[in-house]
Order: structure tokens, then sequence, then C-alpha cells
């Protein structure tokens, strides 16, 4: 092994600064008797060189595929964080730094999205963004009201959440940015981003667009038969996001195992669909430090994915008591809990624990959801004391207020709940699971107990990365700053690990990039 002794930088902040110049080369040269490290190319050339980085600006990481499709500067994207909070404001922030991100269209009513998405498409023009479609199997005429939106605005790229099996909603997005271009191939002006957490949910992106959705899709005019035949020639998405331990929706998989998986399913099935070979596979979830950045693109990520930690940010659309909240958890401070779209599946969301009761209480109405066939079954005292507690006021008037929201958001969802009590009891539940987010973002301070705020470790690991620097005060937390420091970070830690890799010991503090403002 090689020992850095007496180098040409005197100490470890000097030695920092050499590798941190990203831009230009760094070679380890025995000289004069000494081992040195040196930017200095004529130094070197007289010197006995051991180790060497290349350059290595941030902007290299990744796929440069990535980049090229979606018009960004780097290989980072932030994810949509739903009803809202990954908001216009933040998307055009990220935007505008070259980066692209997500809006959170998940949980937002129709018209909200409309609006989001015509300031989108004033403010940003040509500029890249994304909008989220989450797969919505209990309120399907959302996705197809994303869907409709999306195509209303010539929105040209979303981030696919959530699906458990392709819909004819996708599809028909797909389809309809599908054409052939004048040296006879095809163009794919909707790019898909789909977020998956299992190979065989994986596979159907991989894939083309399967017939039994696209066949209904042309009969009834919904596509052209042209756009069905194109759609059944390509991938059904262009990039694939490892979603491991995020907030939210996750299976909280193992980036480290998922990554990989993700990557050779891709590979197998391009052996038999050759087209499939060019969709690139990226990684999210427990990304919130350099160190997590470095070791995804090290896996062979194409792209990061951040979520948890832009939460935080001064764009996020979230309360001030919620954003101190987040920047106050540690990695250990997230818990599961039912989740509101899907609350009769049994599927589950990451959350915040501390400070919040929530996990708790939206875990006891899924208890009793199992447990009885409807409200009325319930015993009267454990009725009360939701109304007292959870609710706040009588379960006939939640069931009011259910009649009221789904019959302009949702009609379908009443005329099963009429006929059947479980599932009128699943809608009066979800009252409180779908609203504690909402009250968490407008900051109720009297429901601060019942906050819902999705969340996963990453934003534990920031905060511990971040404590002591400027990063530290959420109100210094921009968003297209965060992916500035973290994708800096990732780039100077992929230098130290190639030469570590080649052998040359370093010292401690070197193998650290702490937040700095990148004017410095």
């Amino acid at each position: 092994m090689t020992t850095l002794r007496n180098p040409a930088a005197d100490t470890a902040e000097e030695i920092a600064a050499l590798l941190g110049d990203l831009d230009r080369p760094c070679w380890i040269i025995r000289h004069d008797g000494r081992v040195a490290a040196t930017a200095d190319e004529g130094l070197a050339a007289r010197g006995r060189i051991l180790a060497a980085v290349g350059p290595l600006p941030p902007e290299r990481l990744g796929d440069s595929a990535f980049r090229a499709a979606h018009g960004v500067r780097a290989a980072y994207a932030a994810g949509a964080m739903a009803n809202g909070i990954a908001s216009p404001e933040l998307v055009i922030a990220m935007a505008e730094a070259g980066y692209l991100a997500s809006y959170g269209a998940a949980g937002v009513p129709p018209a909200g999205v409309e609006a989001a998405l015509a300031e989108l498409s004033a403010r940003l023009r040509a500029k890249p963004y994304a909008v989220n479609l989450i797969h919505s199997p209990s309120e399907p005429a959302l996705e197809r009201a994303i869907v409709d939106a999306c195509l209303r605005h010539d929105v040209q790229c979303v981030e696919a959440s959530a699906f458990m099996d392709l819909t004819a909603e996708v599809v028909r997005y797909r389809a309809a940015g599908l054409a052939v271009n004048p040296q006879g191939g095809i163009e794919i002006r909707h790019r898909i981003i789909a977020k998956v957490s299992r190979v065989e949910v994986a596979e159907l992106f991989l894939r083309p667009a399967p017939q039994r959705l696209v066949t209904p899709l042309v009969e009834s005019g919904r596509i052209t038969p042209a756009q069905g035949d194109l759609v059944t020639r390509v991938p059904m998405a262009d990039d694939i996001t490892a979603e491991a331990d995020s907030g939210g929706h996750t299976d909280r998989r193992p980036l480290v195992v998922l990554l990989p998986e993700l990557i050779a399913a891709r590979d197998r099935v391009a052996g038999g669909v050759p087209a499939t070979a060019i969709v690139r596979i990226g990684a999210a979830g427990g990304i919130g430090t350099p160190d997590a950045a470095a070791t995804a693109f090290a896996m062979g990520a194409a792209y990061i994915v951040t979520g948890s930690v832009n939460q935080s940010a001064r764009e996020a659309q979230q309360c001030e008591a919620t954003k101190r909240l987040l920047a106050t958890a540690q990695f250990a401070d997230c818990v599961m809990a039912p989740s509101s779209d899907m609350f009769e599946l049994g599927v589950q969301v990451q959350v915040l624990r501390r400070g919040t009761m929530f996990a708790t209480r939206a875990q006891r109405l899924y208890d009793l959801y199992r447990a009885y066939d409807g409200i009325d079954a319930i015993p009267a005292e454990v009725r009360g004391d939701l109304e007292a507690t959870l609710f706040r006021r009588p379960l006939q008037t939640v069931w009011q207020d259910c009649v009221a929201f789904f019959t302009e958001r949702d009609p379908a969802q009443l005329v099963s709940a009429e006929r059947d009590p479980k599932a009128r009891m699943a809608l009066v539940f979800r009252w409180y699971l779908g609203l504690s987010s909402g009250w968490s973002i407008r900051g109720e301070a009297e429901r601060a107990a019942d906050y819902q705020i999705w969340c996963g470790p990453a934003m534990g690991g920031f905060n511990t990365w971040a404590a002591g620097s400027y990063l530290a005060e959420p109100a210094n937390r921009a968003v297209a700053d965060i992916a500035d420091q973290l994708m800096t970070g990732a780039a100077y830690l992929t230098r130290v690990a190639q030469l570590r890799t080649a052998g040359v010991r370093l010292p401690a503090a070197v193998a650290r990039y702490l937040p700095r403002p990148m004017e410095e």
C-alpha cells in the first residue's frame, strides 16, 4: 500500500483541495525520495507516477444518455412528493438549475393539477420537467384525469409510481407520444420514468405494451391504430428507477440488492426484446448524502433520484413546523403506516415517527377495518373514542363529507359504498388518512399530533451530514443547492475511492465531503 507522507499538499485540507478541484487531474507521485500529491502536470512528469485520477465534474457522473434524453446537465432528479409537496416552485427551481424534477400530482384534485401544469408549461416552456402519474386502483378516474391533463399541456415526461400492473392510462400516455420519424424509426415524445421496487413490475415497463390493453384503447378511439401498433414495438419506459428504502410508498428493499437485480433484469429481457437494451436503470431510496450518491453511481446507476431530503427544502410545499421536524429526524425515526390510496389492499407507506402519532392511529383504523364488517359493527365505546380523538366529529358527519368529496372527485366510489358497509367504512377511515397529510402541509397546529409526513431514512442521513453546516437550518435548504452539494460530493468521493482502489492511503479527513456554499 502507498502512504501519503509529506506530500506536496502538506495538510489534509490541502490534499482535499487538490481532489476537490474536480476539473483537474490529480497525481500521486514519488519525487525526490518522497510521495506527493499534485495537480501540476510538469511536476508529475518529473516524478514516478504511482496513481492518478482524471477530472470528474459532477456532470460526468451517471449515464450521458439520461442527460441527453431529458435535456439536463446532470444525471440527477428530484422525485415526486404527493399532494403537491413537490410543488411547481420546486420543479421550476430545479429546471432553471438544469435538473429534472417531478411535480407531485398524486392526491391533488384535478383542478389543482390543471392549474399547476398550466403554470409549469407557461413558466418553463422548453425547460425539462416531469409530472407524477401514480397508480390509483381504488380511484381510476384520478389516473385518467392526470393523463388527460398531461396530454392537454403537452407534458413530455411522467414519473409513473406505485404501479403493480400496467393500466390503460399509462399505455395511452405512452402511445399518444409515438410517431414515425423521417428516417423510419420510432420517435418517442412521451417519456416514462417508472419507479419500481419489484423485478416483476420492472419487466412490465421493460417490455412493450400488451395487446390486452392496446386493443381496447384502439377500439374505443382513445389512441389511433398507428399508435396502437407503435406502442407494441417499444419498451413502456425509457428509464426505470430502483426504489429502495424511500419515504411514502415503498417495499423497503435494500438498494445494494435491488439495483443489480433490475440491471440484470433489463439485460435479460433485452436478450429477447433488443429495444430494451437502451432502458436506463436509476437509483432512489436512501440517497441523502454524497456517500450514498457515489455508491449508487459506483453500482452502475444511470442516474439518482432524491425525495425525502427535498421535503425540507424552501421550495417544498410543507409548513415550517413540519420542515423543522424533518430537519431533526434521525435515520431510525421512520415507521410504516397504512396508506390512504390503497388502504383496502393493506399497502403501507413510510412516514416520520418523531413528533406525530399518525402511524399508531392509522394502524388502529386498519386493524378495525380488518376486524369488523362495517362501522355499525364496531363497539359503541370504540366508535365514541374514534369520534373524540381521531375524527373529532360524529362518524355520520364524516360519511357526509365523504359523499360530498367523492361526488365531485370520483362518484364510482360511492356506488359500492352504498351497497357494502365495509366499503363505506373504508372511505370513512380514508378520510382521516387522506386529510392528515394536508394538515401537515398547511400547518394546522391543532392537528399536529396527526401529521402524516412521508419520510425515509435518507432524511436522517442528510441531517447527520449537514449538522454544523449552513444546511443544518431548513431556511438555507434550497432544492437545487442540495442537488449541487450531493452531486459535487459524490464526484469528490468517487475520486477518493479511485485513489484508495489504487492502493493510496489518504488521511481520514480527506475521505469526507462536507457541505460548503458553491461560491467558495
